[in-house]
């Protein structure tokens, strides 16, 4: 056994010193794998590769920009804060296929159209990368992901950033929006996203708009795909509708507690939406990630609804009301703001509950007090 283990070593070890000092021939190539999607929150919006092959020198490898450690000590942590260190790895374009392969996630390949200078120093950057401290990173998940390390790569290479985003009318947020197919999970993101994501998408940060982008690159006047194919293409599985898991659930759940109406449920819901809201405050003080700053979804969630709930518990009229009107003419600001954001489509029933309860609950006290 220990035997194995060192000559496991002995040839990752000479694999290293060959990889870093080799100079590939003029048979190498350069292309950028593209991932398909996958269920799990980090593969919702696929996956960007380098992969360089070199038939004299049998070299078929994978880059890959888009490793991290669940092992890291606080995970959680440091990813809401937005400190988590991810890296660089490389390994066999085999291992790589049969691992999409095993997940169902096709993999579309686009050969690049650089000179065996280029490849050459591309090659050396990714190893020197690779088996140095340039191997590690800060995730930020707009300005430095896997798909956006593998953009400055190749710019680099090239010399300018001719490799750019050409969906600078759309939003960040527009381009996020159809890749969250399930509804509660794309309820709580565009709900905890701020107002960076609402500019305009002039960062190419996402695998398939870069694909697109390389398709559409002229350097010189000449294409930089040289060829475009998928090399794995997979059976996607219709997921049926499910009820459960669309916003016709979430406006049952609400019409339930509005046919309730019992105060307790009101002041129960009231405090949930206020900590809600004083959650997006703190966690954009907290994290590091821009795109959760200035988080204006707090008008909705806002956290004066808590002291709004205590009021109507202790039944003090003059503060219900007081507070009941700035939060109605916080909501009226968000929703003339809402009209232009892509998520109203899934906010607005509780702008609608929200709108109201509070409304109802100040029309009554005003009503009471006009017939003393």
């Amino acid at each position: 056994m220990i035997k194995k283990l060192l000559f496991a070593l002995l040839i990752l070890i000479s694999f290293n010193g060959f990889a870093q000092n080799i100079t590939l021939s003029e048979k190498a190539k350069v292309s950028i794998l593209t991932c398909g999607l996958g269920p799990e929150s980090y593969a919702m919006y696929g996956h960007t590769g380098i992969r360089i092959q070199d038939s004299i020198y049998a070299i078929d490898v994978v880059y890959n920009y888009g490793a991290f450690d669940f092992s890291t000590p606080n995970f959680i942590g440091r990813f809401i804060k937005g400190d988590l260190q991810y890296f660089v790895t490389n390994g066999s374009f085999i291992d790589f296929y049969y691992n999409y392969q095993m997940e169902n996630r096709e993999i579309i390949e686009q050969e690049l159209d650089l000179n065996p200078s280029q490849i050459n120093t591309l090659f050396q950057q990714l190893n020197h990368s690779v088996y140095s401290d340039e191997r590690f990173y800060t995730y930020k998940f707009i300005d430095r992901n896997c798909t956006t390390m593998v953009v400055d790569k190749i710019n680099g290479i090239l010399g300018k950033e001719y490799i750019k985003s050409d969906s600078s009318k759309m939003s960040y947020r527009e381009i996020l929006y159809p890749y969250m197919s399930d509804f509660y999970m794309k309820l709580g993101i565009q709900l905890i996203f701020g107002a960076k994501v609402d500019e305009p998408a002039t960062r190419l940060f996402l695998p398939y708009e870069f694909k697109d982008a390389i398709s559409a690159t002229k350097v010189n006047g000449n294409k930089i795909e040289k060829s475009n194919s998928k090399i794995l293409q997979v059976t996607k599985v219709e997921t049926p509708f499910n009820w459960l898991n669309s916003i016709y659930s979430l406006i049952t759940a609400l019409l339930i507690l509005v046919l309730l109406n019992k105060k307790w449920i009101k002041i129960s819901y009231f405090i949930f939406a206020g900590l809600l809201g004083l959650f997006f405050s703190l966690v954009g003080l907290y994290s590091l990630h821009e795109e959760i700053l200035w988080n204006y979804n707090i008008l909705l969630f806002n956290p004066l609804l808590l002291v709004f709930a205590w009021y109507l518990k202790k039944g003090i009229k003059e503060r219900i009301v007081l507070f009941g009107q700035i939060i109605l003419a916080m909501l009226l600001v968000y929703l003339a703001f809402m009209t232009t954001k892509i998520h109203l489509e899934i906010v607005w029933p509780f702008i609608a509950l929200h709108f109201y309860w509070i409304g109802k609950i100040v029309l009554q006290i005003k009503k009471s007090n006009l017939t003393r």
